[in-house]
């Protein structure tokens, strides 16, 4: 893991920019206005009513050689790689994914490395380390990250966190800031997670405490801020303070938490995904009672942030927003 002098950034390129993400990160550093150059790219094209000033823009996927191009053209010093498939749609498949998240992390690694790029920041994630009925009660930075291969998400992060570690080794004169993310909330989050606090009744595995350590999505952008401004590169674990069960989640929204016994649920699993009445098969049971819980111990001591809100915070503000949005989750409104 990388330690030492960080590298303040002044002329940055941000891939997948057009993404949730990307979009706050942009609206962050444009108004900070202390860069010399910031580029987005995009496989989409944005708008010319979203882009912002002082913001070049550019359509290009990641897996487009001229990535190193467009790197070489604005001189860029920093790289924040935040492409990656979060949800695929409906006609994804396997292989694009896979030529999407690692694919193309390997052509922006080979294209920073060829144009002397000083630092890049990834946006990985907790699944990295894989859902495993082994998984420590909280899980560091240390412990392996072995991803599963029936999560096409999972799997991916494993794989491109095997390549920046490899790059680490061959490539030392590029730094690295590796963000392994927790559970995103923010006031318009919608993904898997948030889906199964919208339901009535929540899901709850027998024996299994599995709880969320959820990251304000302020504090995702505030964190690759920080990595910005000189904070010392390596891996660390962006999530906030404690965590939160499921019961203790359901008792907020004012829902109830029914317990299965996890072989009733892998069973209604494969046939709900069977008929076509559900998009989970029986494989996310794993997904669900093996969730890793990430200590953020290094981020704060280390790497110096300290996120604003707790997942207990978190949650509940993603709570109040949506409310606030005519979305609410809890069962009173």
């Amino acid at each position: 893991m990388s330690g030492g002098e960080g590298i303040v950034a002044r002329r940055v390129l941000v891939t997948g920019a057009d993404g949730f993400l990307g979009r706050s990160l942009l609206a962050t550093l444009a108004q900070q206005g202390t860069l010399e150059a910031l580029v987005a790219v995009d496989v989409r094209e944005v708008p010319p009513d979203r882009q912002l000033m002082g913001v070049t823009y550019r359509q290009l996927d990641v897996r487009d050689s001229r990535i190193a191009e467009t790197i070489a053209d604005h001189a860029i010093d920093t790289v924040v790689h935040l492409a990656s498939i979060v949800t695929p749609g409906k006609d994804s498949n396997r292989a694009f994914e896979h030529s999407v998240d690692v694919g193309g992390t390997r052509n922006v690694l080979d294209a920073s490395v060829a144009n002397g790029v000083r630092h890049i920041v990834v946006s990985s994630s907790g699944a990295a380390y894989g859902y495993h009925a082994d998984n420590p009660a909280w899980i560091t930075e240390s412990q392996p990250l072995r991803g599963n291969p029936v999560f096409a998400y999972a799997d991916h992060k494993r794989q491109v966190e095997e390549m920046l570690a490899d790059y680490r080794e061959r490539h030392p004169s590029l730094a690295q800031t590796v963000l392994r993310i927790g559970t995103i909330l923010g006031e318009r989050v919608d993904n898997q997670i948030t889906a199964l606090f919208e339901k009535k009744r929540l899901i709850a595995i027998r024996g299994s405490a599995s709880p969320f350590v959820f990251i304000w999505d302020e504090d995702v952008t505030g964190a690759i801020a920080h990595a910005l401004g000189g904070a010392p590169p390596g891996c660390y674990n962006l999530a906030g303070d404690g965590a939160l069960g499921i019961h203790e989640i359901a008792s907020r929204l004012g829902k109830s938490a029914v317990d299965w016994p996890a072989g009733v649920l892998k069973a209604a699993l494969a046939v709900g995904s069977a008929l076509g009445v559900s998009r989970y098969g029986p494989e996310q049971l794993d997904f669900l009672r093996y969730r890793p819980v990430l200590l953020n111990t290094a981020l704060k001591e280390r790497f110096g942030y300290l996120p604003r809100k707790t997942s207990s915070e978190a949650f509940d503000a993603f709570v109040a927003a949506r409310a606030r949005l005519g979305r609410p989750v809890t069962a009173a409104s």
